[in-house]
């Protein structure tokens, strides 16, 4: 028994310790947003979250995600709540839909280490999509990092450090 944190849930898949996650993620558990794509992980449409990772889930067997935490496209957030889901429609990226998934994942986890991605890193996210709506894709996360700075707290504004530092006007 392989056990992992799918989605927020304790889950354990009762299955060969070498079947691949893709599988046991759309076979035993249902959750088909993860798409088989090449049979190689080249596409990258499989790409999953693994302790907040992206992960190609076709190249990884269920017994090396023993204790891991696994994100799909169905549990990032609830109707599709996230900054990066919400940039997503809001762009009209989706074409046929099969590299979504993939390309939001990873979006999100790319936007957890670098706030305000360039052109170049963007480019570099490594999901194939076969229809061509990579450029689209690229404005949506830019349009989401953007929403994401925007609504983010202000840093260093009003915290008693700040005031500590900060020296005093004399009154008049």
């Amino acid at each position: 028994m392989t056990r992992m944190l799918l989605n927020g849930d304790p889950v354990g898949f009762d299955l060969d310790p070498e079947t691949p996650l893709l599988f046991a993620l759309r076979e035993a558990a249902n959750l088909t947003g993860a798409k088989h794509g090449c049979s190689d992980g080249s596409c990258h449409a499989c790409t999953v979250l693994v302790d907040g990772r992206p992960v190609r889930s076709c190249r990884q067997s269920i017994a090396s995600m023993e204790g891991a935490v696994v994100t799909t496209i169905e549990g990032l957030s609830e109707g599709a709540g996230h900054a990066v889901q919400r940039a997503w429609i809001e762009e009209g990226v989706s074409q046929c839909g099969t590299c979504d998934p993939a390309f939001i994942l990873s979006a999100v986890a790319l936007l957890e280490t670098d706030a305000a991605p360039d052109e170049a890193t963007l480019a570099a996210i490594p999901v194939r999509c076969p229809c061509g709506s990579g450029a689209r894709a690229r404005k949506a996360i830019a349009r989401a990092a953007r929403s994401m700075a925007a609504a983010a707290p202000p840093t260093g504004e009003g915290t008693a450090r700040d005031m500590e530092s900060t020296p005093e006007k004399p009154s008049d």
